[in-house]
């Protein structure tokens, strides 16, 4: 890196995130350079479309129509790369910084899921700082509490509300009683969703931060394939209403911790104790909580995603890389990081909420009861509400503890029955 009173940027990517790293630059511009020791000064930016109005004064900034050519230009000390994607452009453009000794910043969290562990290596191998606080959480500093904080903590538990499109759409559903499909659509006309949600509602989006989340608080390598993902698509404004009901609030959670079979790494609607911290947090917030063994229990909530959330976390990694501050990408370094096999989603022990849709008539419940029973799964409670003989009513269950593959052969041999009128409804009870 140049030794120089300035440290001159290259900012690859000049969306909603790289347009907010500017204001912010130009806005704090003093209070940055007293914090990182340096003068930060965007010297070159590439994006597609160099004529379109961004409302930013790129006054003699360079612009560079290729990011890899911005990357390995002799006059760029840092490259922030926030171009988005887990191949092509961002990755080859990050590949090429590091390959020149540049330091990286990046909100990047496809291309960190994917390729975390190869770019940690890259990045030692060449000298190079590689900082990625605005991949998780938006605005929350958990990546910096994982690396410093709570470094002197053994980690057990790391889970979180990850994705603000889903906390939206499970909080507006429970405050309103409408279904899914209709908070969704709001949501997108909110701009909370996109016009293709796939990506937040099937959990892919929590799922890579997950991914970042494990390989830190555990010092594994990143194993993105090994995150078990199921999204909130069948989630009922009946169910949210029995959750209420039996003392929960349903969340998508990201959890992740070491167990007998492995590094178990899950995305999945949750029941959660509504006495919890993480029970409360609604909307489009984001919360982490981080069990070690010294510190305790840690809580960080704040806005996940955002152009100014967002920027803010670019920018504090700017500013420790001017100030000299670094540490391994993944907590520990990276030839160190250990390579643990994903724990089987069947070999997960957890309590479990049922809710079937079945015909009103005699010996239905003792249908059901034995086959729970024949798979040794204990119910802890069962909720049936009026008559309708012959006609289809709802019937909830909770269990203990209990292993999950048991549990999906009990629900396999339920849905099966004649009187089941659609598949069984899951949920997983979360122990907070």
């Amino acid at each position: 890196m140049a030794q120089s009173s300035s440290l001159k940027l290259g900012i690859a990517g000049l969306g909603t995130v790289g347009a907010g790293v500017v204001r912010l630059l130009e806005k704090h511009a003093d209070l940055v350079a007293a914090r990182a020791g340096r003068r930060l000064v965007v010297a070159a930016v590439s994006a597609r479309d160099k004529r379109k109005d961004r409302g930013l004064d790129l006054a003699g900034v360079r612009w560079f129509a290729d990011p890899v050519a911005l990357a390995e230009d002799s006059e760029v000390d840092i490259v922030v790369e926030l171009i988005g994607g887990a191949e092509g452009a961002a990755r080859a453009t990050v590949e090429a910084a590091l390959a020149k000794g540049k330091p990286v910043v990046t909100a990047n969290k496809a291309l960190m899921a994917h390729h975390g562990t190869a770019l940690a290596r890259l990045a030692e191998e060449r000298g190079a700082p590689l900082a990625f606080e605005a991949a998780v959480a938006g605005g929350i500093p958990v990546i910096k509490a994982l690396r410093e904080g709570l470094a002197a903590n053994q980690v057990t538990r790391v889970y979180g509300i990850l994705n603000g499109t889903c906390n939206y759409i499970l909080s507006t559903m429970r405050e309103t009683g409408r279904e899914f499909a209709e908070v969704l659509a709001e949501a997108q006309k909110l701009g909370y969703a996109e016009a293709d949600p796939a990506f937040d509602i099937d959990g892919i989006d929590a799922a890579h931060k997950l991914a970042l989340l494990t390989s830190l608080a555990f010092g594994t390598e990143v194993d993105l394939a090994g995150v078990s993902v199921e999204g909130i698509r069948h989630v009922s404004s009946l169910d949210i209403a029995y959750a209420a009901e039996l003392g929960y609030r349903i969340k998508l959670l990201g959890v992740a911790r070491v167990t007998e079979h492995g590094i178990e790494q899950r995305v999945h609607p949750t029941m959660v104790p509504i006495g919890t911290p993480i029970a409360h947090v609604e909307g489009v917030y984001n919360a982490v909580v981080v069990e070690g063994d010294f510190a305790g229990r840690v809580v960080l909530q704040g806005r996940g995603a955002g152009a100014e959330p967002t920027a803010s976390a670019v920018v504090a990694d700017l500013i420790d890389v001017a100030a000299g501050r670094a540490v391994p990408t993944f907590t520990v370094p990276a030839h160190a990081l250990k390579r643990i096999p994903a724990a089987p989603m069947e070999r997960h022990t957890g309590a479990y909420y049922v809710r079937l849709m079945v015909v009103d008539k005699p010996g239905v419940i003792a249908d059901i009861a034995a086959a729970l029973r024949d798979e040794r799964v204990s119910m802890e409670a069962m909720i049936q509400r009026g008559r309708a003989p012959g006609e289809a009513v709802p019937v909830v269950l909770t269990t203990h503890d209990t292993d999950e593959a048991a549990m999906r052969r009990a629900l396999g041999t339920i849905g099966r029955l004649a009187t089941v009128l659609e598949e069984p409804r899951m949920i997983r009870i979360e122990h907070l």
